[in-house]
């Protein structure tokens, strides 16, 4: 068999076409890229200082709560196919969410998560507003992830998603006195005073 060429240039792809996350393994170029059913779409350029600030604070209180537990919390960059498959081949979407929790072990291996987590964090900027609420909740939504959440940092307000007979609906719009209680992870509350303190 003929090894996989290596892809070092961006400029190389072509945008029209579907790739698989086969494909993607191959890309070895510096911008990072999701792969939305198949389609190539460029991420933002590096986040803000308020996106990281609010993305380390999650990360922690979550890792601090798991400890010990069978959940695991991991942070962007980090490849999510949401579509659990057997072969490389057959997988064509790839996200990497700021944040997500995976409770189930199979799930995990060497190239990230192959299915989908049971909570995604998603830290909204400018750039990225749509693809987040609209492409990626509808994505979430279609792979059964449970609980999804959207940061708006520069409003500091957190919406929450549930899943219900396989459909989003509003949990609740938290505003940055609040405190989330996590459905997810029975016993965790999330002060968002502390994670949008300035």
């Amino acid at each position: 068999m003929e090894p996989t060429k290596r892809i070092t240039n961006f400029a190389d792809l072509d945008l029209s076409k579907r790739y698989t996350y086969a494909d993607y393994l191959t890309w070895w170029f510096d911008e990072r890229v999701e792969l939305i059913k198949g389609f190539i779409r460029k991420m933002s350029p590096s986040a803000s200082m308020s996106h990281q600030r609010i993305s380390t604070r999650l990360t922690r209180l979550f890792a601090n709560f798991l400890h010990g537990k069978k959940c695991e919390v991991f942070y962007a960059p980090f490849d999510v196919r949401l579509k659990r498959v057997t072969n490389d081949e057959e997988s064509i979407t790839v996200v990497q969410p700021d944040l997500c929790i995976v409770c189930n072990p199979e799930l995990l291996d060497e190239k990230g998560c192959n299915g989908a987590p049971d909570l995604i964090i998603e830290i909204i900027s400018p750039s990225n507003s749509k693809h987040d609420s609209i492409t990626k909740y509808q994505l979430y939504e279609e792979a059964g992830v449970a609980e999804y959440w959207l940061v708006y940092p520069f409003v500091k307000i957190v919406e929450v998603f549930h899943l219900q007979e396989n459909k989003y609906v509003l949990h609740q719009k938290y505003a940055e006195d609040d405190v989330i209680e996590v459905k997810t992870l029975p016993g965790l509350v999330v002060p968002l005073d502390e994670i949008f303190e300035i």
